[in-house]
């Protein structure tokens, strides 16, 4: 059988990726993916494998959002720290999960169960789409990222998505609080962080700015059609918007 792992840690790739060597030899890994827009790339470009071995919470993202982009069918074994409501949640849709560390002897039981599955069943059992509703407590928006680490004096602080007014591009990337606090976040493009964040929420404004929904003090039309959006206090920063983007704005705006 063929296997990719996706998981962001490497050395907890390097051990499971030993551990699936030690417990199944038949089973060779063609790829060690470390997140989830490497994982997009990969699938793109390659047929799925008979086996896939997926961490749930990688650093750009939840790894659910793969299967609705791509119509996987194989079998699954979820590596998680989750907690016993997703593990039932597992359980009722029969995919194969692991709790982190990884257990031989469990590994080796999730691999013997997904390889009689692919010849008794052809692939994975039960529905993704129920499973994914269970996750979500059986709400229909996705998972998105509910906090960002920045680092403050050597020390990683997590903000919560829902404190976070704006993102801006200026050399670097910068979040800003509704407080007026501004931290300096290790992505290379605001593109990445637009794909972290619940666009019901967050509006990507211009090539420099993302902006939260309850950050907008006031509207301001132009007669060339433009746009400027004038931010609540403390940050009191005014955004402009193109005429192109600003029937798209006034819908999402205006919901």
């Amino acid at each position: 059988m063929t296997a990719v792992i996706i998981e962001d840690e490497p050395i907890i790739a390097a051990e499971l990726e030993q551990k699936i060597a030690t417990v199944a030899e038949d089973v060779k890994v063609l790829s060690v993916i470390p997140s989830l827009k490497t994982a997009r790339k990969w699938f793109m470009q390659n047929a799925e494998p008979d086996l896939l071995f997926m961490d749930i919470q990688l650093s750009d993202g939840v790894s659910f959002e793969l299967f609705e982009q791509f119509n996987l069918n194989c079998p699954v074994i979820f590596t998680t720290a989750y907690d016993e409501y997703a593990i039932r949640a597992f359980r009722v849709n029969g995919v194969g999960y692991l709790l982190k560390p990884v257990d031989e002897e469990e590994l080796k039981a999730a691999i013997d169960k997904c390889r009689n599955m692919l010849k008794t069943q052809g692939g994975q059992p039960g529905s993704m789409d129920d499973l994914l509703k269970a996750l979500r407590g059986n709400h229909q928006s996705p998972l998105y990222k509910e906090k960002f680490i920045v680092s403050v004096r050597n020390n990683w602080i997590p903000v919560p998505a829902k404190d976070i007014a704006c993102f801006m591009r200026d050399n670097l990337n910068y979040l800003f609080t509704f407080t007026g606090e501004k931290y300096i976040l290790d992505y290379s493009t605001l593109e990445e962080i637009e794909e972290l964040v619940d666009p019901r929420l967050f509006y990507r404004a211009n090539r420099q700015c993302i902006v939260h929904i309850d950050a907008i003090q006031s509207v301001k039309p132009h007669e060339n059609q433009k746009l400027t959006l004038h931010l609540k206090a403390p940050l009191k920063m005014e955004i402009d918007i193109s005429r192109e983007k600003a029937p798209v704005f006034k819908k999402w705006f205006d919901r």
